[in-house]
């Protein structure tokens, strides 16, 4: 059997992961297997590298990482950046003001450090299950360059209010809904399906040629962007109706089998 695909982009959390964050033996075999045969498999996903890279190493890959859901594309080999998206300091502002003045925990990313201003119990826990560990910097002084995501977490009743109340603001930044507990906020023009066309286009495959796997809200233009676009079964109804086909959940080995039925001829 032959590949149909010459670029297989995944998403991570939701995807390729369990809810508990278990990367399941059929799914690694179904990934590696795959690259062996050819496919450059390329994760795509709304974590930083340091958090991403520890899911390539387990797949037993390399190669480049679209990382912050598109804001940052990087070469895993040599820890370089191939582009990112910077976000202007000023205008998150009112992003870090809104939080702290509601008590929402909120995360500053360069391409590759977490910041974070303080720290609770329940963000600890949550940065561990990411193998994330933020450092803590006093922002009062002023927000550092080169940010290229800022992500608030809470409850998923809190994030329901924070986002409802952002999609209200004049939008110099792009807000998305990356996880129940999870809202991220970006350069106007990062997301992962502009990440994808990016890396495509510098090496040269057709789009029709690529298939993605993703599973939320920020997945919505990688799956559009693809020739084949698979939404996981665990995906909300937007994402399945956004993709060409719908998998099995990430509770279920979702991705092997979507890999097994598509990718193979």
């Amino acid at each position: 059997m032959s590949l149909q695909y010459d670029l297989i982009a995944l998403d991570i959390d939701g995807t390729l992961l369990t809810d508990d964050h278990v990367l399941t033996a059929p799914i690694r075999e179904t990934v590696h297997e795959a690259a062996e045969r050819g496919a450059q498999i390329v994760l795509c996903t709304g974590r930083g590298p340091s958090a991403a890279f520890p899911v390539l190493e387990e797949l037993g890959l390399g190669g480049t990482i679209i990382t912050h859901n598109g804001a940052a594309t990087i070469n895993s080999d040599d820890r370089s950046v191939v582009h990112q998206f910077d976000m202007v300091p000023d205008h998150l502002l009112s992003f870090v003001t809104y939080c702290r003045e509601y008590a929402i925990h909120f995360d500053l990313n360069t391409a590759f450090d977490m910041m974070v201003e303080s720290m609770t119990p329940e963000a600890e826990t949550m940065y561990s299950h990411f193998h994330t560990k933020p450092y803590i910097q006093d922002f009062r002084q002023g927000l550092p360059s080169g940010l290229v995501k800022f992500t608030v977490f809470g409850s998923k009743e809190q994030m329901d209010v924070v986002q409802a109340d952002w999609a209200e603001w004049p939008q110099h930044l792009h807000t998305i809904r990356s996880g129940d507990y999870f809202i991220d906020v970006h350069h106007a023009e990062a997301n992962k399906g502009r990440a994808l066309q990016q890396l495509a286009e510098i090496r040269g495959i057709d789009r029709k040629r690529i298939l993605a796997i993703g599973n939320y809200y920020n997945d919505i233009t990688m799956l559009q962007y693809a020739g084949m676009g698979i939404a996981m079964g665990n995906s909300p109804e937007e994402v399945k109706l956004a993709a060409n086909a719908v998998a099995l959940s990430n509770g279920e080995n979702g991705v092997a089998r979507a890999l097994r039925e598509y990718a193979w001829c």
